[in-house]
């Protein structure tokens, strides 16, 4: 009977077997992850792992010397800056390859290809963007300009150099699990990737969603829960500030900005978070206690590991830099050097337009301008793991791609094509921009770098070691008619196209204000007397606060500008309880409710990570918001979106009987106080098991998840994070956004700096700098950032040093 117990373990074995190699919904198939040889075991990182030592590279000219602080920072030292770049490129790869690799092919629509077919309609749909057209585009411009070709060629040879090392065994972990290789990196990826910067920060267009609300709501009521300002403006530009007279002007049409047959749109198009954004600021050294400028940028992005920055220092000949960097592309996007720094934050601006094609029935031509033209076809190839190629063919026409038509999506076929005009489309070197700003020594090179810049429209801050500050609202921006690009618009001819772009220098912007300081956090740039139009959905209480701190400080230290950093001050808040408390009778709560109701309403409006009231205030609201808005934006098959909260909130208290407070699925008339009180009811059904389940702590109920890019590894993802902050909240931190690189640089001789991301150097998850900054992060500390001298023979600050040594050189 010996042969039973055999059986069962040979069963036991097979099943075992079966299960490591078959993917279970979303978690792949786990065998190659515990393979001894293979797996997560062989890719841990020796946490003593020894960086001294010499690397024979194939590419370089001369020595480049690599050294790596505590957190394994490196500080590349070169003779040229070929090689600087190169070894820049190799160091990308060797840390972060797969993140790299992974992310382009999101841009590029090629997510079947390692994801299968549960990736297609994604693919599509990226495809019928124009992403990589787009990047094709930005390519033949960049690789024109001798500048940008020289830099992108030596950061790829050094990417695939590194690739060349690899063995199967020696793979990335994601490679292992997902089981593929990876492919050769090129300059077009490394454009694909600046391009997806371009798509999450200029991405986001509501002309379909407009086009209904203007139907259902007409135009006064549009405008009102769509303004393009605010009553209680605070704007990057200071109020009152006196501008040039426009040189250019849009010419409108005579009739009407939308289609005026326009029909509902039968689907919801999905646009990039829009918190994307930032804050920025710079004090001049009459309010610094150092006497010398102080630089402050935390660019507010989606939470992910590895992270999206990868902190470096680049040194060769005159170049001397230090910041965050994007795997996949050379350069520092966000730093300083011993002569200035700069930071950014997203400019906000619509730069994409729908247009309503009329093709020739069983044609690819379409009507323009009176005549019938032909559109370009172009076929893309979508590879799709396990199953054959996709093909999809999307026509090209004068303003771009048709993205929307009888084929993609289905529901859609009754609207007739509609074609996309971005800006992101456009030729472009913004790379050039970040490698000027590597090399500015003072304002005057500061400009010349923002004059090559079109897209995504940024809010540039300069802070130099010469005194000067300044901000430019920088990037192109179409020259429109008020409320052009606000709606689906005809495509048969060149009445409703761009007219050119607002003149470069009548950008906003401004240089050593009296305030003494510069500002930004994605709110409006100016007030209503700037002469041309800008759309965007703009934020409001994040700046208002940090200039409300900014105006009241002085003899300003690096910690003042930490501390404001992490403010969890919410100024909505602030401005929306008194609202509630107007409108709603506590006399006859009882004393569950009148508990509750207290905290709510007796709170400092601080949303820290211990404060129960910050979680019942963002219910109430929650639920308030959407009693207002819910039954008018309830059409069935129809894309439409909500305003904004501060729209809601300063329209109510504008006028409290405004029409929408009723709900017309109801009989009753709804009063503004009979809402606050629902608001209330539903938001202590939902307290009272938070509370007993101990959960009602704002860090506890809304916490933070910074997951692995796959989704689909929660071992590799640092999730519940108890984290205060919050939208409409200088620390903006939410559920999987937030900081993604804090910054504060003071420009003194020598500069001292500091900074944080919410990760590690490494993109391997069993390395321990893969997130070794994550708490620290959470608790709001920073490190000090180590500008080192490359010219210094010793550096006592430094942990290892890597010396790269070309191979045809003798060791």
């Amino acid at each position: 009977m010996r042969i039973i117990p055999a059986i069962l373990s040979a069963a036991a074995t097979l099943a075992i077997v079966y299960a490591l190699n078959t993917r279970w919904g979303s978690i792949p198939a786990m065998g190659a992850f515990f393979s001894p040889q293979h797996g997560f075991w062989k890719s841990a990182e020796d946490v003593d792992l020894d960086l001294n030592g010499d690397v024979s590279l194939p590419h370089l000219d001369d020595v480049v010397n690599v050294w790596y602080d505590e957190r394994r920072v490196p500080h590349i030292s070169a003779k040229n800056e070929r090689d600087a770049f190169y070894v820049q490129g190799y160091l990308h790869a060797k840390d972060r390859l797969w993140q790299m690799e992974l992310q382009a092919f999101a841009s590029a629509g090629r997510l079947s290809e390692i994801l299968g077919k549960s990736m297609l309609d994604y693919d599509r749909f990226k495809r019928r963007e124009g992403m990589i057209y787009a990047a094709e585009n930005a390519l033949k411009a960049s690789e024109a300009d001798p500048t940008c070709k020289r830099i992108m060629d030596a950061y790829t040879e050094g990417v695939n150099d590194y690739i060349a090392t690899l063995k199967s065994v020696d793979l990335p972990l994601e490679y292992k699990l997902l089981g593929y290789k990876p492919e050769a990196w090129n300059n077009l990826k490394t454009c694909l990737l600046l391009k997806y910067m371009s798509l999450d920060l200029a991405g986001s267009a509501y002309d379909i969603e407009n086009t209904n609300a203007l139907k259902l709501f007409g135009w006064d009521d549009f405008h009102k829960m769509y303004p393009s300002f605010t009553d209680s403006l605070d704007p990057i530009i200071p109020v009152g500030t006196q501008f040039p007279v426009p040189t250019a002007k849009a010419v409108a049409p005579p009739d009407s900005v939308i289609l005026k047959d326009a029909l509902l749109m039968a689907f919801k198009e999905e646009h990039p978070d829009p918190d994307n954004g930032s804050n920025n600021w710079a004090v001049s050294g009459s309010k610094t206690k150092s006497g010398v400028p102080i630089l402050c940028n935390d660019p507010h992005l989606g939470l992910n590991l590895p992270a999206l920055w990868y902190e470096v220092q680049i040194s060769a000949g005159d170049l001397n830099v230090y910041g965050v960097s994007i795997p996949g592309a050379p350069g520092v996007i966000i730093g300083f050097n011993k002569n200035m720094g700069w930071a950014v934050t997203n400019g906000m601006e619509d730069v994409k337009d729908y247009y309503r094609m009329q093709f020739k029935e069983g044609t690819n031509t379409y009507l323009y301008n009176g005549s019938y033209r032909e559109a370009d076809l172009r076929v893309e190839a979508i590879k799709v793991k396990g199953q054959p190629t996709y093909y999809d063919t999307i026509a090209y026409t004068v303003f771009g791609p048709v993205t929307y038509d009888k084929n993609f999506p289905v529901k859609n076929a009754q609207q007739g094509p509609i074609a996309m005009r971005w800006k992101a489309h456009d030729a472009s070197k913004e790379l050039l921009t970040f490698y000027r700003l590597n090399h500015a020594k003072d304002y005057d090179d500061y400009l010349e770098a923002l004059k090559v810049y079109s897209c995504p429209a940024q809010n540039f801050i300069y802070a130099g070691r010469d005194g000067d500050i300044g901000i430019w609202h920088n990037g192109q921006y179409p020259l429109r008619w008020k409320d052009q690009g606000q709606f689906i618009m005809p495509g048969t001819d060149s009445t409703y196209a761009w007219q050119g772009y607002i003149p470069r220098e009548e950008l906003p912007h401004i240089k050593n204000p009296g305030r003494g300081f510069v500002s930004s956090a994605n709110q409006h740039p100016t007030d209503a007397t700037y002469p041309y139009n800008f759309i965007a959905d703009y934020d409001l209480y994040r700046g208002m606060r940090i200039n409300r701190e900014l105006r009241k400080m002085d003899q300003i230290t690096p910690q003042d500008m930490m501390a404001l950093q992490n403010d969890n001050t919410n100024l909505f808040a602030q401005t929306a309880i008194p609202l509630f408390k107007k409108n709603i009778d506590s006399s006859h709560f009882n004393m569950q409710q009148k508990t509750y109701w207290d905290q709510m309403s007796q709170w400092d409006c601080i949303s820290d990570a211990d404060s129960h009231a910050a979680t019942i205030f963002y219910l109430m609201w929650d639920y308030f918001e959407n009693n207002i808005w819910g039954d008018d934006l309830d059409h069935k098959n129809v894309a439409l979106r909500m305003p904004q909260s501060k729209t809601t909130l300063l329209w109510l208290l504008a006028d409290s009987s405004m029409k929408y407070v009723d709900d017309r699925r109801t009989e009753t008339v709804e009063t503004l106080p009979m809402m606050v009180q629902r608001a209330f009811d539903s938001t202590l059904n939902r307290v009272i098991p938070l509370d007993s389940a101990r959960r009602l702590a704002w860090g506890r109920f809304r916490g933070t998840d910074i997951r692995h890019m796959t989704r689909a590894l929660p071992a590799f993802s640092r999730m519940h994070l108890n984290t205060g902050g919050g939208q409409h909240i200088v620390n903006a931190t939410k559920q999987t956004h937030g900081p993604s690189w804090r910054m504060v640089v003071q420009m003194s001789n020598p500069v001292e700096a500091y900074g944080i991301y919410p990760g590690g150097q490494s993109g391997n998850p069993g390395s321990k700098y893969y997130d070794n900054a994550v708490n620290d992060w959470v608790d709001g500390r920073y490190y000090s950032l180590r500008f080192i001298d490359p010219g210094a023979k010793t550096q006592p600050d430094m942990k290892f040093k890597t010396n790269f040594i070309p191979a045809n050189q003798p060791q």
